[in-house]
């Protein structure tokens, strides 16, 4: 095989010899130990800021507390850690080959890859676990803590006793998956006619080789589900309400308080025409007295309304919004274009699954693709040019992310067909921000799946390649067999010690029946998403105000907003 080494190549690859050479010495290796945790610290910092902005944003300025802001806070930053994992999982595991696939110096030895992967390994044990902690612990008892708060606040203890009481029941629930976990066997004792105890022993021998994966990957598998119906949800609308809301923009702040202006007015001279029937002291029936209460609260709400189109016209916000009106447009564009390359890819790569998988039995699971798909073919192509695929994937994740933030704020959080909490800036309760972050947690575990079923090879492999080695054809067959090394990329075909898989494939098929249920469960999304294409492309703009003024709120909220 004959390869052609370009001057920007040659000289990219000098450069990185010297700064091997560089980094050799002892010093050099602790500057670069320290460069690491650098960048490490900073980009947490980061995510902490920006949740700190986050939450700050939305919630309520009269019933804030500080235990439910801080773990708002946290949990919304382990949900956007943990989405970060699967890009670092993916470039470890493609950073241990060269290009040409053949091993790195520090890779070439098996214990060495094998220690990366335990270390990446441990990572999602770790963060798995603290999910585990927050949505079966941690939120529900800062939930139940802040429900159980009395007005005078003065027992303490009666209010941590009660939080713990309701507390425990999810603690069962996270024990009992657990162990279900622990003990399914996913493969039978090798001898069939083994006694029970053999039996038990084989499943506790089991336990200890898989060091309790099995039981972690039962229990996020299980909280998948339920993220996997948030993603059906909030997702798929997000990605459809958000790109199309940026397109559309909102309605003119005056065009808005002329209307509003008039159905004052208008309300006001039914309220008056009502009034007028009881002004001799005759009263009202019964149909006159329900109107005019109806006629009361909507005149409440126009003129709540009024005073909040007063404020956003004045706000220096919207007036930079509306100089960044083309921008907006653009990003809107943007953002429909990679939905849509979502929808064609997730289509594409279920239906490859519906043509070529084994079935139902085996999870719909398949190696590499058959059908061309677009994603995963975008993020191969990207792989010459360090670092766009893995800049390609953080993107793709925190898109996953964001659109999902989108649809919850858009759509509230609801239990089936009940409004249970509405998400609007300086007004959202701190259960519904509780809500929200564990909402996201669960979101996020169903990600790793979502981005496998966009670019399946990519995930399993990312940019590994490696050589295969082909009979050349000789005229002369005393000459001997000559061979050629090729490199092809990392698929299903490949040896097992030339391609590393990586951790996240394995949480994501330890249970073949979980790999089924979210098979359908794309399609479920392919389908919402396009009802809520229709939906949003239906609607028309938006109000200035939208979701700032409904008829239940009072004008006690209006006076947390002003303030």
């Amino acid at each position: 095989m004959c390869c052609v080494t370009s001057p920007v190549t040659w000289r990219a690859s000098a450069v990185l010899q010297e700064v091997k050479a560089v980094m050799a010495t002892p010093g050099a290796l602790l500057s670069e130990s320290v460069l690491g945790w650098s960048i490490f610290t900073i980009v947490l910092l980061v995510i902490l800021a920006f949740c700190w902005v986050y939450i700050r944003k939305y919630q309520s300025r009269q019933e804030s507390e500080v235990i439910s802001t801080i773990t708002a806070i946290c949990a919304l930053a382990i949900a956007l850690i943990t989405s970060a994992l699967l890009p670092v999982d993916i470039f470890l595991v493609s950073f241990m080959k060269y290009p040409n696939g053949t091993y790195k110096e520090w890779a070439a030895n098996n214990e060495t890859r094998q220690q990366i992967e335990n270390t990446v390994l441990y990572g999602y044990y770790t963060l798995y676990s603290i999910i585990l902690l927050c949505v079966f612990l941690w939120i529900p008892f800062v939930y139940f803590y802040y429900e159980e708060k009395d007005e005078d606040n003065s027992n303490k203890c009666l209010q941590v006793k009660n939080a713990l009481k309701y507390t425990i029941g999810f603690v069962i629930v996270c024990s009992a998956l657990l162990l279900i976990g622990t003990f399914v066997p996913l493969e039978s004792p090798p001898n069939r006619n083994s006694t029970q105890w053999e039996k038990v022993q084989y499943l506790f021998e089991e336990l200890g080789s898989s060091h309790g994966l099995a039981a972690l990957s039962f229990s996020i598998s299980s909280l998948t589900l339920i993220g996997m119906l948030a993603v059906i949800t909030y997702t798929a609308y997000g990605m459809s309400v958000l790109p199309l809301n940026l397109i559309k923009g909102t309605r003119s702040i005056l065009y808005e308080r002329l209307e509003n202006t008039e159905d004052t007015e208008e309300v006001e001279h039914q309220i008056d025409k009502l009034k007028a029937k009881c002004a001799d002291g005759r009263p009202l029936s019964m149909r006159d007295r329900r109107n005019l209460q109806d006629l009361e609260a909507k005149l409440q709400v126009l003129r709540r309304q009024g005073r909040h189109l007063e404020i956003a016209e004045r706000n220096c916000c919207n007036k930079v919004g509306s100089a960044l009106r083309p921008m907006k447009i653009l990003l809107g564009v943007f953002f429909i274009l990679v939905a849509l390359l979502f929808f064609v890819t997730l289509f594409i790569s279920n239906l490859d699954k519906a043509l070529h998988s084994a079935g139902i039995s085996t999870g719909f699971i398949i190696f590499g693709t058959n059908l061309t798909n677009p994603l995963n073919e975008l993020l191969l192509a990207l792989q010459p040019v360090f670092p766009l695929d893995y800049v390609l994937i953080t993107i793709i994740t925190m898109y996953f992310v964001f659109t999902s933030m989108a649809g919850i704020r858009n759509m509230g959080i609801w239990f089936f067909w009940i409004r249970l909490y509405k998400i609007r800036p300086q007004r959202t309760r701190p259960q519904a921000l509780l809500f929200l972050c564990m909402i996201l947690l669960l979101i996020v575990l169903h990600t790793s799946y979502m981005i496998y079923s966009l670019a399946p090879q990519y995930v399993m492999y990312g940019s590994q390649k490696y050589l295969l080695q082909t009979p050349l054809p000789t005229a002369d067959p005393s000459q001997g067999n000559h061979t050629a090394a090729i490199t092809k990329i990392c698929d299903a075909d490949a040896p097992e010690d030339q391609c590393t898989v990586t951790r996240s494939y394995l949480f994501l098929h330890k249970f073949w029946f979980f790999s089924t249920i979210y098979y359908f469960g794309n399609w479920a999304f392919l389908v919402v998403f396009l009802i809520g294409l229709v939906v949003s492309c239906c609607k028309g703009k938006k109000s200035v105000i939208e979701g700032e003024v409904d008829a239940d709120d009072s004008d006690f909220s209006d006076d947390e907003y002003v303030h």
